[in-house]
């Protein structure tokens, strides 16, 4: 299983709206609403990189507001 965290920059006013959206997506651990640089905080978990990747670009990037997101995959070293 791989995880990782997705932070997330929205449009002003939209980081509620794209959290509660993101939170009902399979594989999405929570989302929440932060304040500094990023918007929201997804942790998400995957059965693969690549299918974190689908996951990220398939589902999360295609919620209306968010304009930018970084995908910070956990490693265990």
């Amino acid at each position: 299983m791989v995880q990782a965290y997705i932070l997330i920059q929205t449009e002003v006013g939209k980081a509620t709206s794209v959290a509660e959206s993101i939170a009902g997506i399979t594989g999405v651990i929570t989302a929440e609403d932060v304040t500094g640089p990023y918007d929201v905080i997804v942790r998400a978990e995957a059965e693969s990189i690549d299918e974190l990747g689908r996951l990220v670009v398939a589902n999360v990037q295609r919620v209306e507001g968010i304009t930018r997101t970084l995908t910070c995959p956990v490693v265990r070293l």
